[in-house]
């Protein structure tokens, strides 16, 4: 492996200029990739000794441990998808006696039964490496303090984020979701530099802040670190516009390990730089699953290399992305933003759409608030999309209209899809503590 190294630019405010940066990796491509190979032999023998899953899903495959000889070879090997680890509920998908496993975490289940994940001692101190490298590339110093209000409990965003700013250095305000007024208390009281948490509950935070007639851009906070759903570049702007922070991307999911996956930096801000020292990603076209080459737009696969209680072998993420070079971690690949996933897929009338495309046309229209909703409808043969919307202060009919039909063309215009647009009153559409609910699917409920 090669040699871990500080940065070498020291961009700290004087008052951290004492402490010690986190370590974030600078080898070369060639060592990463020996590194990488080394992980991935291991990684697959122990899921293959250890795992029934693995080893009947690698003998389906006609693949055995023993055949690696490079890189190439992941694409040999079996995928594993959320379906997998919902039929070894709850945990036939462990590699280590369960008396080695020190903590579990799960999806929150809405669609079925959870998809249950462990980890050993090692495994909780890597994921606080990988989330204090994280926090460090998005601009968090040893010193910081950061309120952390992901979720905690069973979601691992919460924790996840809390052992990362601990062992950084930093101090974390352990506030968790919701209690909005007291978030906004806390903030103005404890002063904290960063943020963590979901774009959407942060423009909730921003709506009451503004309502107590607080300026958002006078707070002390100066780093967002967003994650736990898909953002678009105009949230972002969004974002910024109204706090004058860096507002900055962080990837992660449960199966693989939670957050801290990857990380944009705040330098840089052009997508998330893997940690593929622990990480093997691909890319693959999700009909066909034939590996891409980088720069392609496909759906993200990961191995992961270093886990020992859980290891996953090439994971349907069901995340559109592509791959491309490093830049503010040279060795490392990005990855574009998120902007949809295969299941969050609408196809309305023939016609592919995400929730973010909606989103970079409600944010364009300067009346609107960031909150929308999309609800489909099936009453007759076709599908029909029906876009909620607000405005920031209540309109009349007409601008109403004017408002809906501009947003309509719109969205014919540059998705190319018809839909109807209703404007709804200020405060009306659902707010969300947590991941944004962007799809209401009433097909069958009629």
């Amino acid at each position: 492996m090669g040699t871990m190294t500080t940065e070498s630019a020291d961009t700290r405010p004087a008052e951290h200029a004492a402490l010690p940066d986190h370590e974030i990796p600078t080898m070369s491509v060639d060592e990463l990739r020996g590194t990488q190979l080394e992980r991935l032999r291991q990684t697959v023998r122990t899921a293959y000794d250890n795992v029934p899953h693995y080893r009947a899903a690698f003998e389906a495959k006609g693949f055995h441990p023993d055949e690696w000889q490079s890189l190439d070879d992941v694409a040999r090997m079996p995928f594993t998808t959320k379906a997998d680890l919902r039929a070894n509920y709850p945990f036939g998908m462990f590699a280590v006696p369960r008396e080695q496993v020190v903590r579990v975490h799960a999806s929150s289940g809405t669609t079925g039964r959870p998809t249950v994940v462990g980890y050993t001692k090692a495994d909780i101190d890597t994921w606080a490496d990988l989330m204090a490298r994280s926090i460090r590339l998005a601009g968090g110093h040893p010193g910081d303090i950061v309120h952390v209000a992901y979720g905690y409990g069973l979601f691992t965003g919460g924790l996840g984020a809390h052992y990362g700013v601990e062992r950084l250095g930093a101090t974390v305000v352990p506030v968790s979701g919701g209690m909005t007024e007291r978030q906004v208390q806390l903030i103005q009281d404890f002063r904290p530099r960063v943020i963590m948490v979901t774009p959407s509950y942060f423009l909730s935070l921003l709506d009451q802040m503004e309502s107590e007639g607080i300026d958002p851009a006078a707070t002390s906070l100066q780093v967002g670190i967003f994650g736990a759903e898909p953002w678009t570049e105009a949230m972002r702007q969004e974002i910024e516009r109204r706090t004058g922070m860096d507002a900055v991307d962080i990837y992660g999911l449960s199966e693989v390990m939670g957050p801290g996956v990857a990380q944009e930096a705040a330098t840089t801000k052009d997508g998330l730089h893997i940690w593929e020292d622990h990480f093997f990603p691909e890319v693959i076209d999700p009909i066909t699953e034939e590996v891409l080459p980088d720069g392609e737009v496909g759906e993200l696969v990961f191995t992961s290399l270093t886990k020992q209680a859980m290891p996953v072998i090439r994971y349907r993420t069901r995340d559109l992305t592509r791959l491309l070079p490093g830049t503010a971690v040279p060795s490392m690949r990005r990855m574009e933003k998120i902007t949809g996933r295969t299941d969050d897929m609408m196809i309305i009338r023939g016609v592919n759409v995400f929730p973010t495309q909606i989103e970079e046309h409600v944010l364009a229209e300067p009346r609107l608030s960031p909150y929308f909703q999309c609800v489909l409808t099936q009453p007759g043969r076709m599908v029909e999309l029906t876009v909620l919307v607000e405005p920031l202060t209540r309109l009349d009919a007409g601008a109403a209209d004017e408002i809906a039909r501009t947003l309509q063309h719109a969205i014919k215009t540059h998705i190319g899809t018809t839909c109807r647009v209703e404007v709804r009153d200020p405060g009306s559409i659902e707010r969300s503590i947590g991941k944004a609910r962007r799809i209401v699917d009433e097909r069958g409920t009629g």
